[in-house]
């Protein structure tokens, strides 16, 4: 049987050139070039590096018969295909991640207390939302038939 990835064409796998491009023209001296050829060979590299390390971090949570991949099991798998070098900075981006997520969660709490309504009075004013949204849909609908 053939895998979704094998299903899928060079063409459906790819990375934004552009942004690859910044990345390596942070990262390059600026005197020395990088041809587009290179840049399309190191955007290939890219997709087989992640999908051997998807494939491999699958395989460990389908082991532990789990439904999701976690990051424990993308580290678990660095390590197994001998990529321990990338662990630790691995592990900080995850951190980094955490963290933003729970900064993003308070300041969704910060918008409710902000907004100096009472739960009941949002949920009226939403309430009131959809009706004018409900009533604007009908008469539009009403002008087109």
């Amino acid at each position: 049987m053939m895998s979704d990835r094998e299903a899928l064409s060079s063409d459906d796998l790819s990375l934004p050139k552009a942004t690859v491009q910044k990345i390596v023209s942070e990262i390059i001296p600026p005197d020395l070039v990088f041809s587009r050829e290179t840049r399309d060979a190191l955007i290939e590299c890219c997709v087989e590096f992640i999908g051997l390390i998807s494939t491999q971090s699958n395989d460990i949570a389908e082991g532990e018969a789990k439904k999701t991949i976690a990051s424990e099991h993308v580290i678990k798998a660095l390590q197994e295909l001998g990529f321990a070098d990338y662990i630790e900075p691995i592990r900080e981006v995850i951190q980094e991640h955490k963290e933003t997520q729970k900064q993003g969660r308070e300041r969704k709490v910060g918008k409710f207390e902000a907004s100096g309504m009472t739960e009941e009075e949002l949920l009226r004013k939403q309430e009131e939302l959809f009706g004018l949204a409900r009533s604007k849909l009908n008469q539009e609908g009403g002008a087109s038939a």
